[in-house]
């Protein structure tokens, strides 16, 4: 579980990394905080490359909460 989780939380650093370059080719001035609300940013809002990357970085996220409560309810294998 532990090298999962590792692995898990590298891909989602380097796909926050790339959401914050991606919203950075439209909107140069964006920050780390900028792009967790895209609603202020009409040139993110409307963007579909952005939003495409937005939800690969969710998609991470929901893996981790997925294997995270697997985990606490002892249904995720013990082996790594």
């Amino acid at each position: 579980m532990n090298r999962v989780m590792t692995l898990l939380d590298e891909m989602i650093e380097w796909q926050r990394e790339k959401l914050l370059k991606c919203g950075r080719s439209f909107v140069p001035t964006l920050t780390s905080e900028d792009v967790l609300q895209p609603i202020d940013y009409s040139q993110l809002e409307e963007n579909p490359y952005f939003r495409y990357e937005e939800g690969v970085l969710e998609g991470l996220l929901s893996v981790k909460a997925s294997l995270l409560s697997l985990k606490r309810c002892g249904k995720f294998p013990n082996n790594e």
